[in-house]
């Protein structure tokens, strides 16, 4: 079973992440992690961490001589903001540790900071925030890098693109080349491929630094040359389209999840929501009329694109804070203010291809198994001529 694992706080030394379940033979590239770190910091709205911050991934074992070697892998990711949290953060107690810690008594509404609190019984939220913040899916971007590299070996592509920021949305789709062009810039603004579209993003971001505000918005995942026949019916917890939910979801500031035009077929009748079925003579294979069901049916794929897409609350830390109490006084307090952006629309959208990758090498490694890349191509090539024989 593929499964990983991260550790970490914000301010702490460094984001640490473990990999177990991949075969040996999978080729790995730092060069190509740290492309995925690099597009997580990028984006128009963006806070001063990121201009701190130049993520970089050392992998401690795994992988030798670029390849895996079938044991769990290790990355570290080192915090370059530690430098200045060192007394505040200690791992030991130290003298005069009271006078250098930085409590976080006004709690920001929308945040883990109040509920955290209460749960482990802190007089302040600074525990909470640091392994809360979304600082953390920096390593799970390095985990998905790797999952994007397993995928990659058999032809699967995962990519996003932003569709909306705050109330302008993008009112066509978006095809492949389109995306797969926008995650090859070597500047980034919004994630959106329409440029008209991107302007009018932009000048909602601008209001919102202009007011002290933040913005969310709705990026979209989508996963390229998935065969059919991922994941399940038969159990609920096997169920891809399930799996991805949570996937999506757990994601900071996620509210919600959409798989295909979900949203769209709940106002529809069923005729107009279903996707035809047909056959193509000459290539010996199935099509569909449309993928409205954005590549899954019953919780397994059925060889169209995968296509998720996630819908990004307004981040909690504002700087024109909202009404809050003091944990201290119990009186009435405006919300504490940390270091934050203004708008993470494109970078949530590389977090959630990160989240997706994991997920569909977890279902790729559960459906053709195999202790060794060629094991597992064996296996994948086998059901590939039984699909083509069917």
């Amino acid at each position: 079973m593929l499964r990983f694992e991260t550790a970490g706080e914000s301010h702490g030394e460094c984001l640490v992440a473990t990999l177990t379940g991949l075969p040996a033979g999978i080729p790995i590239s730092l060069e190509s992690i740290n492309r995925e770190l690099w597009r997580r910091q990028q984006g128009y709205g963006r806070g001063g961490r990121m201009k701190i911050e130049r993520d970089r991934a050392e992998i401690v074992a795994g992988v030798r001589h670029s390849h895996t070697i079938g044991s769990p892998v290790a990355i570290v990711i080192r915090n370059r903001d530690w430098e200045n949290w060192t007394e505040a953060l200690p791992v030991e107690q130290t003298e005069d540790a009271e006078k250098k810690h930085k409590p976080v008594t006004r709690p920001r509404p929308g945040h883990a900071d109040l509920a955290g609190a209460i749960k482990y019984n802190f007089p302040d939220a600074r525990y909470v925030l640091e392994r809360a913040s979304a600082r953390e899916t920096t390593a799970r971007v390095a985990v998905g890098a790797i999952a994007k590299a397993l995928l990659g070996v058999f032809g699967i592509e995962v990519l996003s693109h932003v569709i909306a920021v705050g109330p302008v949305r993008l009112e066509r789709a978006a095809a492949w080349e389109e995306i797969s062009a926008l995650s090859q810039k070597q500047e980034i603004l919004l994630g959106c491929v329409d440029a008209e579209t991107e302007r009018r993003m932009k000048e909602v971001v601008d209001q919102a630094y202009r007011t002290g505000d933040t913005v969310g918005g709705i990026f979209e995942v989508v996963a390229h040359g998935v065969p059919a026949g991922l994941g399940s019916h038969v159990t609920w917890d096997s169920r891809l389209d399930g799996r991805l939910a949570q996937a999506i979801v757990s994601m900071q500031a996620v509210k919600g999840v959409e798989i295909g035009m979900a949203e769209e077929g709940a106002q529809s009748f069923g005729s107009r929501v279903q996707d035809t079925i047909h056959y193509n003579r000459e290539a010996h294979g199935f099509t569909r009329g449309a993928n409205r069901a954005g590549g899954l049916e019953g919780g397994i794929t059925n060889g169209q694109d995968l296509v998720v897409r996630g819908f990004l609350k307004p981040i909690s830390t504002l700087r024109r804070p909202l009404e809050s109490v003091d944990l201290e006084t119990r009186e009435p307090a405006l919300a504490a203010y940390e270091r934050s952006d203004v708008a993470v629309v494109p970078a949530a959208g590389v977090i959630g291809e990160a989240m997706v990758a994991i997920v569909l090498a977890q279902a790729f490694l559960d459906k053709f198994g195999g202790d060794s890349l060629g094991e597992t191509r064996r296996n994948y090539e086998g059901y590939l001529e039984q699909v083509r024989n069917f």
